[in-house]
């Protein structure tokens, strides 16, 4: 694995140049924002040496790099996901080659049923913390000091001072923003009414099929975190309706310039 990741890195550092601090992971029907960066070089997915490859529909499979709010970003336009058949090394083998080229902030986005009953389709939740439900923890096995400490530390897994960047900004520009626990799950089913009401219990307010692997990696290996779903369809009793992966994409593509404007406003900060 270090030899695929140094070799993967050095690969995007002669395709990048001057490497940003910060990378964007775009998630399910949130790729539009991937067009509001500028001076982009696309680079597939499949002519990035020991990368997986994006099967779902609404993850382009795409590498951006530009700049957004006037900073240099790195931008994967689609990721990848458990359930599509990979192991956790692979889904978060991106968050491995960003570390090896220096980046020191990630921002996460997706796509999540919502349990809380405060929350309607189309709001912005900010991630505070997550609960693990996959059945395959990113750090098993052999540990590589290289790149972490054997046990890492998770209780600020999601960087207090990016959250109450976050906060800020959307007081200011007036974005209703909610606030949560995300729930991490395998898929690819939708939940059932009664895992919905689980999932509540246990101290869910959003339930989603990535993210916290990522997270999980990136804390690992020393970075700042900040994530937000997008709530696309509701896991309420009494509220829940038949969902598709359509119009996840649909709630998902009308939300998020809010969530954009956030992203770039708090890039331009850190910049």
């Amino acid at each position: 694995m270090l030899e695929n990741i140094k070799q993967t890195a050095t690969y995007l550092k002669n395709k990048i140049g001057d490497v940003p601090n910060t990378a964007i992971i775009l998630g399910t029907g949130l790729g539009e924002l991937a067009h509001e960066i500028e001076d982009k070089n696309e680079i597939p997915y499949t002519e990035i040496p020991n990368f997986p490859v994006s099967t779902v529909e609404g993850h382009s499979g795409k590498l951006i790099i530009g700049t957004l709010g006037g900073k240099k970003v790195v931008a994967m336009q689609g990721r990848f996901h458990y359930y599509e058949g990979y192991d956790m090394k692979q889904v978060t083998f991106p968050i491995r080659v960003f570390k090896a080229l220096g980046i020191e902030y990630l921002f996460v986005s997706n796509a999540a049923g919502g349990m809380n009953p405060s929350f309607d389709i189309g709001d912005i939740m900010l991630i505070e913390d997550h609960i693990n439900l996959f059945p395959e923890h990113p750090l098993h096995g052999k540990n590589h000091n290289e790149l972490g400490t054997r046990f890492p530390d998770m209780s600020e897994a999601y960087s207090k001072e990016l959250r109450l960047m976050a906060m800020e900004i959307a007081r200011q520009k007036n974005i209703k923003l909610q606030h949560g626990i995300y729930v991490g799950v395998q898929g690819p089913t939708f939940e059932t009414p009664a895992e919905y009401n689980f999932f509540r219990i246990i101290g869910g307010d959003a339930v989603g099929m990535s993210t916290v692997p990522e997270v999980i990696v990136a804390n690992h290996a020393r970075m700042k975190v900040l994530a937000f779903s997008i709530i696309t369809d509701l896991g309420v009793i009494g509220k829940i309706v038949e969902v598709s992966h359509e119009d996840v994409q649909e709630a998902a593509r009308i939300a998020q310039p809010k969530m954009a404007e956030i992203m770039r406003t708090i890039m331009q900060k850190i910049g």
